[in-house]
């Protein structure tokens, strides 16, 4: 076989990826509408994922749970279990890797590969992404549809608009048909085109993904700067980033948010759930074998309609990973900023991050004896479980720790 003149990149998505998997764990549920959803006793979460079944009756990933049963009564709703979802994406991951090493994770449910290298053993293109399609489905129980283009922004957008529509799951977009398949289609349907940019472009008489295209750059750049080039780029179907293994490990922060069970108003509250969130940011910083030196806290309310809340940073004196110190440093953020309207999510990170193999030793703060006892909490932790060793405060009502240890992802394990 030649060698092809371009790379050959393919985007694999996996259908209705959590619902999928309940469904393969779950025989029974074969023919039957389900939804994988937050709280399935109280009807009050949202939709994560949605079966095609349940799609036939116009039920929406994000949608209310109360809103979905309504559109189906006979709907089937499983809570999350994400320990499971994590591992069959790794065992996909795994399948992916048996036909090239050049595979990129983009979600738990899509994954990039560059197959350029891997023809003279497996086919053609659509003949290895056909046999990817049968083993993914014959050892996991989930179906994945892949777009197969000569990089990752036109191989993304040819599983988004096509391969998904096939009746097999697979569509092949070559750079030169862009002008005649791609263009024609909507803006909003491109990558990274969300509603409010779709409203601006449509003010801007862009309507359809080949007007983006053919804008003239210097035009986007006026208005957006660096990001009108990106949808330029990408309208164009220009990307010459390589498919890179790993290429998500490398950290530039580390934080974690927390969606709260009822309003927050006492600061006193709040302070309990921004020291829990600084001990698991600072333990991730510690595992991970980094320190931090900006601090972030972030708060907003539960009303999206009119979002209310703030996001602020600051830089300390030294490095850290040390629970206390980021605490100190968040709630000084948090009181600083803080207008007292009720808060529902909270979320605090660490970045400026460097290894912690390297850091400052002060006179008078004991900090090696602080880091030691850290060390000491992580052991145990990991050895017996997050709610081994918990500080007073979690157990308040307003404490959220325990409840926490119990999920993946803000989701039941």
């Amino acid at each position: 076989m030649s060698k092809p003149s371009e790379r050959i990149i393919m985007l694999a998505d996996c259908q209705s990826f959590y619902a999928s998997v309940e469904k393969a764990a779950h025989p029974e549920y074969k023919n039957k509408p389900l939804v994988v959803a937050g709280d399935p006793a109280r009807r009050s979460g949202i939709v994560l994922a949605a079966c095609p079944l349940a799609k036939q009756h116009g039920i929406t990933t994000a949608e209310r749970l109360g809103e979905a049963v309504g559109k189906c009564p006979e709907l089937v709703v499983v809570r999350p279990h994400m320990e499971e979802y994590i591992r069959v994406s790794l065992h996909i991951t795994e399948i992916l890797q048996s036909y090239t090493d050049l595979v990129e994770p983009y979600s738990i449910d899509e994954q990039h590969l560059d197959v350029t290298g891997s023809l003279s053993l497996f086919g053609d293109p659509e003949t290895i992404a056909k046999r990817i399609q049968q083993q993914v489905q014959m050892e996991t129980g989930v179906y994945t549809r892949i777009g197969i283009s000569c990089n990752k922004v036109i191989s993304k957008m040819a599983c988004d608009n096509f391969a998904k529509k096939n009746a097999n799951g697979i569509f092949t977009l070559s750079r030169q048909k862009l002008p005649d398949v791609l263009w024609p289609l909507p803006v909003h349907q491109m990558f990274m085109i969300g509603s409010r940019m779709t409203g601006h472009l449509h003010r801007m008489g862009i309507r359809t993904i080949g007007d983006l295209a053919q804008t003239p750059l210097s035009k986007l750049r006026q208005r957006w700067g660096i990001n009108g080039e990106v949808i330029w780029r990408i309208a164009n179907g220009i990307d010459s980033s390589p498919v890179t293994p790993g290429t998500h490990d490398r950290q530039k922060g580390i934080g974690h948010q927390m969606t709260l069970p009822r309003d927050y108003v006492m600061q006193e509250e709040i302070e309990i759930v921004i020291l829990e969130l600084c001990e698991l940011v600072c333990q991730r910083c510690r595992t991970k074998g980094y320190m931090g030196q900006v601090v972030n806290v972030g708060c907003q309310g539960a009303d999206f309609d009119r979002p209310t809340g703030f996001s602020r940073q600051m830089k300390i004196e030294d490095p850290t990973n040390i629970t206390d110190e980021v605490y100190r440093a968040a709630c000084m953020l948090f009181r600083r900023h803080w207008n007292g309207l009720p808060v529902r999510k909270i979320g605090v990170s660490l970045t400026g991050l460097t290894s912690s193999e390297e850091y400052q030793l002060t006179l008078f703060d004991d900090r090696e004896r602080k880091m030691a006892l850290e060390r000491t909490t992580d052991w145990i932790k990991q050895k017996y479980g997050d709610t081994a060793i918990m500080r007073a405060t979690s157990l308040k009502e307003a404490g959220q720790a325990k409840d926490r240890s119990r999920k993946i992802g803000g989701h039941y394990k």
